[in-house]
């Protein structure tokens, strides 16, 4: 199995709004088609490489939170973050969510998402992290852009 997914999308908006959308963790949920992002619970807008967030999730044994690490952020153009651990379950998680965003025009950006299984240890985790294929990714970058057009 692949460590790593990607999925590439042309988004009609500019690179700082699909940024302004990204960086914002309250607004997370709408890029979620797991279903398995609620909300936010202790999240500022991202801004720095090293800040953390937690956030609410659900899935099918029940509601659980997850403590994530901002590994890459560079204003309109990189914005990435780490699952580090649900914390409910005290499971260590280890994936990775990584936006790149490359100006294609002043109302026209290029999305590459890559979800990077590489450092997940956990079996049952890794497992689990497998529906988070090509597919996923390619629906995710849609729910993007429908959030920041409706924005």
């Amino acid at each position: 199995m692949a460590t790593k997914n990607s999925a590439q999308r042309v988004i009609d908006a500019p690179a700082g709004e699909i940024f302004d959308f990204l960086s914002n963790p309250d607004r997370h949920a709408e890029t979620d088609g797991s279903g398995m992002v609620v909300s936010a619970d202790k999240a500022e807008r991202i801004t720095t490489v090293g800040q953390v967030f937690t956030m609410n999730m659900t899935k099918e044994d029940g509601d659980y939170q997850t403590r994530n690490e901002v590994f890459a952020v560079q204003e309109n153009k990189v914005i990435g973050w780490k699952n580090l651990k649900n914390v409910t379950a005290e499971v260590s998680v280890g994936a990775k969510w990584l936006y790149e965003l490359e100006s294609v025009d002043a109302d026209h950006t290029r999305v590459t998402l890559t979800y990077d299984r590489s450092e997940i240890e956990d079996e049952a985790v890794r497992s689990m992290s497998e529906k988070f294929d090509d597919e996923f990714l390619e629906r995710s970058l849609d729910s993007v852009a429908a959030a920041v057009a409706g924005s």
